[in-house]
């Protein structure tokens, strides 16, 4: 498995590697290859509803400026990942021209599902975090991902504090890209409370799944969960379209990151039954 390219220079911090792939046996699936360098490692692997189920644990108290992730994730023809992670990935303050990185590839193959939900980031005060998501599509192949973004810890009045988050997610299929998107935050510089930037809110949530599978009746499915949702417009806004091609978006704002997990957590479970004919996944807890 072919190592990533990292994103930044990264200064004098740490460079932690994860490469995992994931195979059918007998007709489950199973992690064929691991391998970890610290402090990111594979705290356990679990059954998922006929999925494998695999947990992450950062064994540091978050990433600091000049930290480097590297992740990446090959799931073979027909297999099923459920990712998450034990706790938030939080990123410390950084000095000037430093940033904490991270890097992950997903390369799925003909009719395999990698789903990921990890815990929210959260942004300290002066963080700077360098954020790129890299998905390989192979026909039939499905990638989900759930994402919650902190503004800072806000009992601490961090709200909206660091320097910097850039976010970006490219989607090929069959090699071609078909997605491409950045999300640059940049407190300092921008007027994050006007009408048409965060407003009253200050937590972000986001939400995709690619495939070939994907339907103008999975949208209306997820529109209808959004619809559902006990939460008043004060507490949340929210709102889903398909991408150019092969792709369904939903974002959402919130003034808590409960919110948006439950709002998240709603989602998904529309999605996996609507198109994978599953049930709601046990891998979300809202504590």
């Amino acid at each position: 498995m072919a190592s990533s390219t990292a994103i930044t220079d990264g200064g004098a911090g740490r460079l932690s590697v994860l490469e995992a792939a994931a195979e059918l046996r007998g007709g489950e699936t199973v992690l064929a290859r691991r391998y970890c360098t610290s402090p990111i490692k594979i705290a356990k692997t679990f059954p998922e509803g006929g999925a494998l189920g695999v947990m992450l644990m950062d064994a540091s108290p978050g990433m600091l400026e000049g930290d480097r992730y590297e992740l990446n994730w090959e799931a073979e023809a027909d297999t099923h990942l459920v990712l998450t992670n034990q706790g938030f990935t939080k990123v410390h303050p950084c000095g000037p021209g430093q940033a904490a990185s991270m890097e992950s590839r997903y390369r799925i193959g003909a009719g395999a599902v990698v789903e990921t939900m990890m815990k929210p980031v959260m942004l300290y005060r002066d963080a700077v975090f360098d954020n790129r998501t890299v998905v390989e599509l192979a026909p039939g192949a499905v990638w989900i991902q759930g994402e919650v973004l902190c503004p800072g810890r806000m009992l601490r009045g961090e709200a909206f504090q660091y320097e910097s988050l850039d976010n970006r997610l490219s989607v090929y299929y069959e090699g071609e890209l078909i997605h491409h998107q950045r999300q640059l935050i940049r407190p300092g510089l921008q007027r994050m409370a006007t009408q048409g930037a965060w407003g009253d809110y200050s937590h972000l949530g986001s939400f995709v799944v690619f495939s070939d599978r994907v339907t103008s009746g999975l949208l209306e499915m997820v529109r209808k969960a959004l619809e559902e949702l006990p939460f008043a417009q004060e507490q949340l806004i929210a709102g889903a379209a398909l991408t150019w091609r092969h792709g369904l978006a939903v974002s959402a704002a919130a003034s808590s990151a409960w919110v948006l997990q439950q709002t998240l957590g709603d989602v998904w479970a529309a999605v996996r039954q609507t198109l994978l004919g599953l049930g709601a996944s046990q891998v979300i807890r809202i504590e």
